[in-house]
């Protein structure tokens, strides 16, 4: 990561639960990337990690927080609860339209397995305020009736090993009626553990990012 970055702690209220989170922004951000993990992980996830420092090179600004707090993680109904994962998702984008440093960056959002489904419901909530979505390994088909209301190009990433998984991407991405794209990286399970696998998955996030976070500010501009 970019030693040019600075990183802010900041909290999610969303009722009585209060989720922490990390705000990262590199100098002249182009965009503001918030991360929805997987069931079973946090913010703390170091493939998210990962990939999040990958963006933070790339001048994205990135929010990894926890959608769930630790007692609320212990039942596992929650865990797989989309639409209660999908309103953290939306609590957390009005918190971070808050930061004055990143209020008029366009918004990006990263979701990794069920978390990416939850990614998808609170786009499509949100329609043209949702810039662009990559997800990684995810779950889209969780999504329901949501994958048809999603206006923000996707990115689909997906394991060729990951077979069932993949599948599912295929199915899903037929429903929808945004701009998609499945990339299958070659010779991956499902979590990218193998060497220079995830490396793969953050450069092609990052320019699917970049390309849509561009095109967000020039419309922007244009509409001036």
């Amino acid at each position: 990561m970019t030693l040019t970055a600075h990183e802010r702690e900041i909290t999610v209220n969303v009722g009585p639960a209060k989720l922490p989170g990390t705000l990262t922004i590199p100098v002249d951000p182009i965009g503001t990337v918030l991360f929805a993990h997987g069931s079973g992980s946090g913010r703390l996830s170091p493939r998210n990690l990962a990939v999040a420092y990958s963006l933070v090179d790339r001048h994205g600004a990135t929010f990894l927080f926890d959608l769930l707090t630790p007692l609320e993680s212990q039942d596992r109904r929650n865990v797989f609860d989309i639409d209660l994962l999908a309103s953290r998702m939306l609590a957390a984008t009005e918190r971070v339209r808050q930061i004055d440093e990143v209020v008029n960056l366009p918004i990006g959002y990263f979701g990794a397995s069920t978390g990416a489904a939850a990614a998808l419901v609170a786009a499509a909530e949100l329609g043209d305020q949702v810039s662009a979505i990559v997800s990684r390994g995810g779950r889209p088909d969780l999504a329901g009736d949501s994958l048809g209301r999603v206006t923000a190009p996707t990115l689909f990433l997906v394991g060729s090993l990951d077979q069932e998984v993949l599948e599912l991407n295929r199915r899903a991405q037929i429903r929808m009626h945004a701009q998609t794209k499945l990339i299958v990286i070659p010779d991956a399970t499902h979590l990218f553990e193998e060497p220079g696998k995830l490396e793969e998955v953050a450069r092609h996030a990052g320019l699917w990012f970049e390309e849509h976070f561009t095109g967000s500010r020039n419309s922007a501009k244009q509409a001036r």
